[in-house]
């Protein structure tokens, strides 16, 4: 009976230590993240056509409101024995020759004249009223935001030649009429300018545009995904006359980000916005963007890849419950807590990469934290082999591809004749994304990504 008893002893004893053995508790040191700032990341820059077009039938509109009723006026007779009052009768007409603008400006002249000597009061005077058609011809040019032009008299043609009743004869007066008519005919040139300057200033209606295009756009309700262009600087090439419109290309330098969370801001500054001349402006698109992961969803992503998998060396084994991810000092943090013959949580470092052929995220040169190395060589210095570190490597990756696709796919909708506002279109072309690299911030791993393809933003009217 006693060796009963010693024997029933010895083997309780085994067993409780068999027992709190498998089941050992790890008490590692937490690394710290670097700190809590907002996500801050950096931003390539891309460059998009920005065509402005502006139909001759709209400038046309335009000029008619501007140019209205009296625009001329002479009320000094003695100055040049001539006073003239001048009206435009009928609509502006524009057309097209030679790549420059030419305006029709019917017109209505009432004119009074002095004629005769004024030695011995030997004079008198008369009124007429004649109608008669001016034609400019105007040069384009782009001056600051603004459509300017120079314009010249191209032709003057009277509907009926101008001449008085003398001694009951039709006396021709153009003689008389004709100096003051090279006064007016500078006069009314100028105004047809000054008119066209006023009407064709792009600034108001690009800047306009680009708030618009400025606004975030939800791309993915599921995902929180939004899409943000941020304008730098616009180029822009002369101005360009065609049959019926007139064109001006501009080059729009941006910054262009995809972010995944709450709604950014917009933070477009109109006065930071400069307008630089060039020769050409390539069509080619060559876009960058920005794909934001952040941790909370990525750590989300991995749990998962750890569901069912058990990392075993002989009769010890553990299971992955959940994984955090986090940043420190330029690497990633990987917390794994884990059940088995280890319970507790255990940290890894790892750089994160990606790989083309799979597109997905991985942790590169996976690593267990110091702390954690020296805690696990006391108490469980199997999972230190490298066939188990290596099978957890294995599942901390997470794809991004059908994010990138989504991603193209969500874009879609937005390079179609996308309208953010009147008179402005937005269209393009995009090929398949190429990743660039990875950074890590304090909130969020950042993806690079480029594509490649053509896109613009039209501009079009002037409302």
């Amino acid at each position: 009976m006693k060796t009963f008893l010693v024997v029933f002893t010895l083997l309780f004893t085994i067993l409780l230590t068999v027992s709190c053995g498998t089941a050992k508790k790890v008490e590692a040191i937490k690394p710290a993240p670097s700190n809590d700032n907002p996500v801050v990341f950096k931003n390539k820059v891309s460059f998009i056509s920005m065509p402005v077009e502006i139909t001759l039938k709209e400038l046309e509109q335009q000029l008619n409101k501007n140019v209205t009723g009296l625009i001329f006026n002479d009320s000094i007779l003695n100055d040049d024995k001539t006073e003239m009052k001048i009206w435009k009768t009928a609509p502006i007409k524009l057309s097209e020759k030679n790549g420059n603008i030419i305006s029709e400006i019917p017109l209505k002249i009432w004119a009074k004249f002095k004629y005769g000597t004024d030695f011995m009061g030997l004079n008198d005077t008369r009124e007429i009223n004649l109608n008669g058609i001016i034609t400019l011809d105007s040069k384009t040019h782009l001056t600051n935001w603004k459509l300017t032009t120079t314009s010249k008299i191209e032709d003057f043609e009277w509907s009926e030649s101008p001449t008085i009743l003398v001694a009951g004869k039709n006396v021709p007066i153009t003689y008389i009429i004709n100096p003051t008519l090279t006064l007016f005919k500078s006069k009314i040139s100028k105004k047809i300018d000054e008119a066209i300057d006023k009407t064709c200033d792009f600034k108001p209606h690009v800047l306009d545009a680009l708030d618009k295009l400025s606004n975030p756009i939800l791309t993915s309700e599921q995902y929180e995904t939004w899409f943000k262009m941020v304008p730098l600087e616009l180029y822009v090439t002369e101005a360009k006359l065609s049959k019926t419109k007139i064109m001006l290309n501009m080059g729009l330098k941006c910054n262009m980000q995809t972010m995944v969370g709450q709604k950014p801001k917009n933070g477009f500054d109109a006065a930071k916005i400069v307008l630089k001349p060039v020769e050409k402006i390539p069509d080619n698109t060559t876009v960058s963007v920005v794909a934001v992961s952040t941790f909370e969803s990525a750590s989300k992503i991995v749990t998962k890849n750890f569901q069912g998998q058990e990392f075993a060396s002989g009769s010890r084994k553990i299971t992955v419950q959940k994984v955090d991810l986090w940043q420190k000092d330029g690497k990633m943090i990987i917390a794994l807590d884990v059940l088995g013959s280890i319970n507790g949580t255990i940290y890894l470092s790892g750089i994160p990469n990606y790989n083309p052929i799979t597109k997905e995220i991985y942790f590169d040169q996976m690593e267990y934290v110091l702390n954690t190395k020296s805690v696990l060589m006391k108490s469980a210095n199997w999972l230190l082999h490298g066939t188990i570190l290596k099978s957890i490597q294995e599942n901390c990756r997470y794809s991004i591809k059908g994010n990138l696709e989504e991603g193209k796919q969500n874009m879609k909708p937005y390079l179609n004749n996308y309208s953010p506002m009147k008179g402005v279109f937005v269209n393009g072309t995009i090929n398949d994304f190429e990743f660039e690299k990875v950074e890590l911030t304090d909130k969020a791993i950042i993806a690079f990504i480029t594509t490649s393809g053509k896109m613009d933003i039209k501009v079009d009217g002037l409302e």
